[in-house]
């Protein structure tokens, strides 16, 4: 088994946008009946290489071409959005994709995006509670009061209780909100205690806890594999200048914050490597263990814009060794 990350990051020095969304797409489509189990789209703002804003859009057209493969959004800042246009949006793509779709949401931690959108930061965590309280209702299609107006959103999804939603977050805060809509919760921070915390407080409020994931500690986050050693050092040649800029770039979005797991404050390929972090490199027999050992790979084909005949051999490799 393997999961499918796109960020859809396309610095200048690397491959064209167009041709990475092409990709993507195609990937997708490849890899359902090859043990793909779900494609993740992330979902960042006003990003100088591009990072992937409408995650909707790119699920729409991965749905179309694909027949089983889950797609989950991780996480969508819903403060940026207008909660109708979403639950429309939402709901269309429930339809398309018979209820293969599911949300990670979450508020936003960089004040550029809320810049780009004229919007006030310091109300997000109000913003998102006064959002989630309508946002299930719109998109199983009954009538709300939102903001002293009548809201009826059509057509309706097609799942029963509406698409799968969770909290995404790694604070205390988070865990309230989703234990206060009776959300599960998606953390990328192995934080103590806050499993339970969530627990009780789902309890406090009258929920059973929802569905939980928590980082596994040393678990890599984005991984390639290679056919053997030798391979895997020239694969680190090749594709390490485009993980580097993943990492770094992603650091940037985090500059005082470690605790998350896909995290890493390597400044070189060298040290990226040698960090033994969440970007690994392995070769086909160490994918298969990893595999044999119940854990699905984590790919990200096209990471820091990987060119797409650079990055078809390695998801061609990780498929049969995903499925030992």
């Amino acid at each position: 088994m393997f999961t499918l990350r796109f960020d859809m990051r396309a610095p200048a020095w690397a491959a064209p946008a167009a041709d990475l969304y092409s990709a993507a797409i195609d990937m997708c489509a490849w890899a359902e009946n090859r043990g793909a189990i779900v494609a993740v789209l992330s979902e960042h703002h006003g990003a100088d290489d591009g990072h992937l804003p409408t995650p909707l859009i790119l699920a729409s057209a991965i749905a179309a071409r694909t027949t089983k493969l889950a797609i989950l959004l991780a996480a969508v800042p819903i403060p940026l959005w207008d909660p109708v246009r979403l639950a429309e949006e939402m709901s269309v793509l429930d339809l398309i994709s018979n209820g293969r779709v599911s949300y990670a949401l979450g508020i936003g931690h960089r004040a550029e995006e809320y810049d780009h959108f004229g919007m006030d930061m310091a109300t997000r965590g109000r913003v998102a509670d006064e959002m989630l309280a309508v946002l299930g209702p719109l998109v199983r299609g009954e009538p709300v009061e939102y903001r002293g107006r009548r809201i009826h959103v059509t057509p309706p999804c097609a799942s029963a209780g509406g698409p799968l939603m969770m909290i995404a977050g790694g604070s205390r805060a988070a865990a309230r909100r989703a234990a206060t809509h009776g959300l599960g919760l998606i953390s990328q921070t192995d934080s103590p205690g806050l499993k339970e915390y969530y627990e009780s407080q789902c309890r406090a409020a009258g929920h059973e806890p929802g569905v939980v994931q928590f980082p596994m500690p040393g678990a890599p986050t984005a991984v390639f594999v290679a056919e053997n050693e030798q391979a895997v050092d020239e694969a680190w040649q090749v594709l390490g200048p485009h993980l580097l800029h993943d990492a770094t770039t992603a650091a940037s979005y985090r500059p005082h914050d470690d605790s998350v797991a896909s995290i890493t404050r390597a400044d070189s390929v060298a040290a990226l490597r040698a960090d033994g972090g969440p970007y690994r490199i392995l070769t086909s027999d160490e994918a298969t263990e990893y595999v044999r050992n119940g854990r699905p790979l984590p790919l990200h084909p096209l990471c820091g814009g990987i060119p797409p005949d650079v990055a078809w051999p390695y998801l061609e490799r990780a498929a049969p060794a995903a499925q030992k």
